[in-house]
């Protein structure tokens, strides 16, 4: 594959608003998705302590959300068409939302296993998980590493990735600490006073993760990979290559829409997702 490096401004990717945006398109919920004490609850891992909400009963869903600017708020049409049906379980992971940072380096492998504490607190059954981004990363290796855990994984907006691909940059307005949407996000932190520390931990992961064919070939359960024709962060040619290294795998492009797929169409899109 001939690739293309390009800066990534996370800018580009209108992550702002994300959650509004998906809200428009279906009734507005009743729930504070993200922040409801009703639902919400702790577990601690390695050296975090991480909040997730459950919601519903039935077969287990895992729900992953996007990096940096994602929430378990950007998840709630998922949760609400999902929870009458099947327990969710809406996981916010290191440094978003009500999550600690931690002191350890950023891996997937670190992700999965704070994915798989969270659903071990919750249930001992096989989980369908469903990402968004870096959540669906996170899903591609949580179906690698617990291969008996995970019955079928939904992944969105998340390609072939390997160094050299991409330079992620977290830089303009959108990334200001004191504009109104951080505020509003650091209301929420344990540990609002790392924002800029985790920011930068964040490039250097980004700048050097590998998602490529060592991980796509170990992954044993169904997989429905999905994305935006246009989507930016994870171009269409690699989307196409991490579906054809996934041996049990369907694909299902957007056409003329990014990153943001999962809120711009959510009904159609959503509907793809559920019937699998």
């Amino acid at each position: 594959m001939k690739s293309k490096v390009f800066t990534l401004l996370i800018v580009l990717f209108a992550f702002t608003g994300l959650a509004q945006q998906n809200r428009l398109n279906l009734a507005q919920p009743e729930v504070v998705y993200g922040n409801n004490p009703d639902a919400g609850h702790y577990v601690k891992t390695g050296d975090a302590r991480l909040y997730y909400e459950v919601y519903g009963s039935g077969e287990t869903i895992v729900l992953l959300h996007g990096g940096i600017m994602g929430s378990i708020e950007e998840m709630a049409g998922f949760i609400e068409k999902l929870k009458p049906d099947y327990q969710v379980i809406a996981l916010a992971t290191r440094g978003h939302g009500k999550s600690e940072i931690g002191t350890a380096t950023i891996t997937y492998e670190l992700k999965a296993n704070d994915v798989m504490a969270v659903v071990n607190a919750v249930t001992k059954s096989r989980v369908t998980i469903l990402g968004f981004s870096d959540g669906a990363y996170t899903g591609y290796k949580v179906a690698s590493m617990y291969p008996d855990r995970v019955k079928k994984l939904v992944a969105i907006g998340a390609g072939e990735q390997i160094p050299g691909l991409r330079k992620v940059v977290f830089t303009g307005e959108t990334f200001d600490p004191e504009s109104e949407i951080w505020k509003q996000k650091k209301t929420l932190m344990p540990e609002p006073e790392r924002l800029t520390e985790f920011w930068k931990s964040m490039e250097n992961f980004y700048n050097s993760m590998v998602a490529s064919k060592e991980l796509f070939m170990s992954i044993q359960c169904p997989v429905l990979v999905m994305a935006g024709e246009r989507d930016l962060n994870a171009p269409l040619s690699t989307v196409i290559n991490a579906y054809n290294m996934i041996p049990n795998s369907q694909l299902s492009i957007i056409p003329n829409t990014g990153h943001v797929v999962l809120c711009k169409i959510f009904r159609q899109f959503g509907r793809v997702c559920i019937r699998f």
